[in-house]
Order: C-alpha cells, then structure tokens, then sequence
C-alpha cells in the first residue's frame, strides 16, 4: 500500500471523482488534512466515499486569526478526529507579524489538546522550525508528522532528535536543498505525501492528483539507492510505528491493509 500522508482532498472541484478513483486503483492510504472547520465537514463527507481516506481536523496557521475567540467552538471536532492537522506556524508565506501570536495561540492549543489525548499532528512550519520545534518539546508531544520541512539542517537534526517524521512530497522532483534534506533523514522517519491538489500546483501550475505519489517514491528510491517496493515497505512500517499509540487508528488502518491484501487485483 502507499501512503499519502498529507493531502487536501476538500480543495478538489470537478475533479474529486477521479482523485478518488487514483487513490483505489494504486492503494493509496490518504490523510486529508483539514485548514479549518468547513473543510473538515467537507473531508468528513468525501471521506465516506472511500475506506482508503482518513479525514483530520485542524486549523491552518493561515486561518488561526479567525479561531482564536472561537477556541470552544473546536473541542467538539477535537473529539471526533483521530489525528490533528494541518496546524502549525508560518513566518515564511504570513508576512504580517501581527498575525503570529494568533498563530501561536491555536498551535498551542492544539498541541495541549494533542498532549491530553495522546494524538498525532500533522503540522506546518514554513519559515518557523525552530519555534515549532520548542513548542513541541515545551507540550511534550512526541507523535509528530513535519509536512513538506524545507528548514535549516541544525533544526531538522534536533527534530529528528526528538522523533519527528517526515513527509515528503512533489518538491523532492525538482528542488536540490529538498534532495539534501532527504539524504539526511533516516529511512525510519520517512512518510510520503503530495499535499494534493495545490502542493503540485504552487510548483508547475496544474493541480495534483493522487497519482503523483508514485513518483514521489520512485524518487526517494533513486536517493536511497533502494527499490520503490523498499521504499512503500518501510514507509508503511514506518506509519504504522507512529499509530501505535493510537489503537483505534492502528485497528482501523490495519483493518484496511488486510481488506486490501484480501481484495483480487
């Protein structure tokens, strides 16, 4: 099975058919990550059409401004996702300053949310890795997706560190420091994504679609010197390290893989 790791399946249009048809056909096990409260909704529906989706509910540093006295409002979705994201900070894309303490208010009350309930989260650090970094050791949460890092090295090395995985998407194809980054990270810590559709769209201007993880991992195979087959092998054991804390993920997830391996090609 292949393993997407962070996607936004709420922001295809027209095309959320056929994204959903890839993501049967290759196998591919898709966290559909959430920006806020409407397309957590949304993901919560598309999620029904396919047993393959795992919908996650968090509010995108991008967003925070609007939650930060609506904080209440989210405990009920707390309750009901299984894994948090996408939260995080960002000082890179975010340039008003102004913007950071609400940033940092809905982060952090994500990761108390995260401690208390021993949850995963998925999150965003674009331009703000060292901050996320001691906000992670100051709440104390070790069950950690970085989507998409494009740090500096000393931070990647302190997160790796402290246990942090890693996805990585479509800008391994074509971006050398992305290269570097992979070439650093040990197998172990390795998931995969393609923050489909606009992951592939900010780069090459066409919306993603599910099929792209296939070359994300013919890529990191071609950089670790290794097979795809290796590659889908240990990211999946890889993913299942990081569940198995959570049991009802753990159950549900492997539930799937033995449908899967029961299902006829």
């Amino acid at each position: 099975m292949l393993i997407d790791a962070h996607a936004h399946l709420d922001r295809y249009d027209d095309t959320l058919d056929e994204a959903i048809e890839q993501i049967n056909s290759n196998r591919i096990f898709t966290i559909s990550n959430s920006m806020d409260i409407p397309s957590y909704e949304r993901n919560l529906k598309i999620a029904q059409k396919c047993r393959l989706i795992l919908p996650t509910f968090g509010v995108h540093p991008w967003n925070a401004p609007q939650y930060t006295h609506r904080l209440n409002d989210l405990k009920a979705y707390l309750e009901r996702s299984a894994m948090y994201g996408e939260i995080g900070l960002d000082y890179f894309f975010v340039g008003d300053v102004s913007a950071y303490p609400a940033q940092r208010e809905v982060f952090e009350f994500f990761l108390r949310a995260a401690a208390k309930h021993n949850k995963i989260v998925n999150i965003h650090t674009k331009g703000a890795e060292a901050d996320v970094l001691h906000m992670l050791q100051q709440y104390k949460v070790r069950h950690v997706i970085v989507h998409w890092y494009s740090g500096p090295f000393d931070v990647l090395r302190s997160m790796l560190s402290f246990g942090v995985y890693f996805s990585i998407g479509v800008e391994l194809l074509r971006s050398r420091h992305i290269q570097a980054i992979v070439r650093e990270l040990p197998m172990g810590q390795i998931l995969t994504e393609t923050d489909n559709p606009g992951g592939y769209d900010s780069l090459e201007g066409v919306a993603g679609m599910p099929h792209l993880i296939l070359d994300v991992v013919g890529k990191l195979a071609e950089l670790k010197e290794t097979t795809v087959e290796q590659i889908m092998l240990s990211v999946q054991s890889n993913f299942v390290q990081l569940i198995r804390n959570a049991p009802s993920l753990r159950d549900s997830f492997l539930r799937v893989c033995d449908e899967l391996s029961n299902d006829t090609p």
